[in-house]
This record gives C-alpha cells, structure tokens and sequence, in this order.
C-alpha cells in the first residue's frame, strides 16, 4: 500500500443510513468489450431512462475472463450488480428478462437476486474517479476529504500493482479516457462500511466507478 491515511471525523454528514439493496441480475451471452463501463450505461439508460437522474444509483461492471484482446468472456457467474434504495428497486427490475447491446455484443438480463447490504472491515473499489485528481498522493488527499464529508472514519490506500506503482486505472468515455485508481478503505465499523457501500466516493458511480466490495470477497 502507498500513503496509507488513518483518519477520524466527528461530522454528522450522512449519519442517517438510507436502506438500500444490491440487485444481481444473471448475465448470459458471449462476450463483452474489457472495457465496456460507459456502454453498459448507456445500454440500461435505453432500456430506462430516468436511471439518469438516479444519483444514489450504482452500476458495477459486469465480470468475465479477459482473453488479453480487448474483451471478457462471460462466465455462469457473471452477473450485473446494481445498487439502490429499496423505493428504486420496483424502477430497476425493468431490465429483468430484457436483451440488451453493449457495444455490438448482446447480452441477457435474467431475474435478479436482491440483497441486504452487508458490513465488512476492509471494502475495496477497483476504481474511484476524483476529477482533477490523477496524482496518487493528491489523490488520496481528496479521497480523504470525501470520506470525511460522510463522516466515515478509516483507512485510506491504494495498492500497488504488479510494477510496484500505485494501482492506477482508466476507463473511456467516447473519445476520452479518465484516469482513476483502485482503492481500499480498512478498519471500518459495520456503520460506515454500509455507509461506504450506499454512497460510494468520487464520479461516475453510474459507470461502475466508486463501487465498494468486500475485500478479500466474503462468501
């Protein structure tokens, strides 16, 4: 880990914790472009527009094997996971049993399973977008400035990747690439793993940035 940032607040923002849920949705097809964040946005927003203006909505990225030429393969595990309030839930399950075009490959929506978020320690994104912020040390600076203003106490670091580097990562927006990094908060209470988990940090939470997961994955 690089810059590792303990910290503590005593600010009430986001105190009051909103119920929300994870739905995952089984995922069949092919194959999907490796980098597919802004495509399978927008692919959910066709199928239901108002997601747009669902700011407390996140969209995880859908996993797969790489085969180190630009896509994944889909897997029987693959799955869309996206997390709302529960009042959001009913606006979500239209893309259950739907067909959906990320880029040019077509994939199906099957019925998804719902799920109390669950607490843990050590939660980890694999990449928070913080605007103006691609330097890792200044990056975790803004990192820490957002986690306070949820009044989320922590520990704060990215890891490093198989250079040694920080673990930095991209995705593109039509003709532009955003630099992001993986990121990790530990020595978390239950209450602010769940408020992590609702509210994410950074941009594009609708493109599967700011998603925080269990780290290691719990069962």
């Amino acid at each position: 880990m690089i810059a590792s940032v303990g910290f503590s607040t005593s600010q009430d923002v986001g105190n009051e914790l909103e119920p929300f849920v994870e739905l995952s949705f089984p995922v069949r097809g092919k194959h999907l472009p490796a980098d597919h964040n802004y495509a399978l946005f927008a692919a959910c927003v066709h199928l239901i527009p108002e997601i747009r203006q669902q700011t407390a909505l996140s969209i995880l990225t859908i996993p797969g094997f790489a085969d180190k030429q630009g896509k994944i393969l889909l897997t029987q595990q693959s799955c869309l996971r996206i997390r709302v309030p529960v009042p959001q839930i009913p606006l979500i399950y239209h893309l259950a049993g739907k067909s959906i075009r990320v880029g040019v490959h077509e994939i199906q929506i099957g019925i998804p399973e719902i799920f109390m978020l669950r607490p843990a320690a050590k939660l980890r994104s694999r990449i928070v977008i913080i605007k103006g912020y691609t330097n890792p040390e200044m990056f975790l600076a803004a990192a820490q400035r957002k986690l306070d203003s949820l009044g989320i106490s922590g520990r704060l670091s990215i890891p490093i990747d198989q250079e040694g580097k920080p673990d930095r990562k991209t995705i593109k927006i039509k003709r532009y690439t955003i630099v992001g990094f993986t990121t990790e908060v530990s020595d978390l209470s239950d209450e602010d793993s769940l408020k992590l988990q609702q509210w994410g940090i950074g941009g594009k939470r609708h493109l599967g940035c700011g998603y925080f997961l269990a780290y290691p994955n719990q069962p």
